[in-house]
């Protein structure tokens, strides 16, 4: 499955944005999707998880609460909605497809080209 990222820009603090991640492929709704970020100078990060049918998720302690991680099988697509964004959560974000959950990179086998986000205080 390809993937491709969009939605990133600059918001300011307590703002809102919306990441989608559009697949291509018939098999998009095999995998579990995750929303990883990689903010300057730190390593990619896990933060949300969405099971193949949207029926279980998971979201990182930083961002549990103001993120909610969506799917649509139907039109193969998997949402980030970020609201109460901080300064913070100004990173690099990317969506990702694996075949199982886990909170490795390596687990994943497709990545997105990833999108930024920038959080001004």
């Amino acid at each position: 499955v390809q993937l491709q990222a969009s939605g990133g820009g600059l918001v300011q603090a307590g703002g809102s944005l919306r990441l989608s991640c559009a697949a291509s492929g018939r098999t998009f709704s095999n995998y579990g999707m995750g929303w990883f970020r990689q903010a300057p100078g730190k390593e990619r990060e896990l933060i949300a998880y969405i099971n193949w049918s949207g029926g279980s998720t998971y979201y990182a302690g930083s961002v549990k609460g103001r993120f909610t991680i969506s799917r649509d099988n139907a039109k193969n697509t998997v949402d980030l909605q970020m609201n109460s964004l901080k300064p913070e959560d100004t990173a690099v974000y990317y969506c990702a497809a694996a075949s199982t959950f886990s909170v490795h990179m390596r687990e994943y086998d497709n990545w997105g080209q990833g999108t930024e986000v920038t959080v001004s205080s």
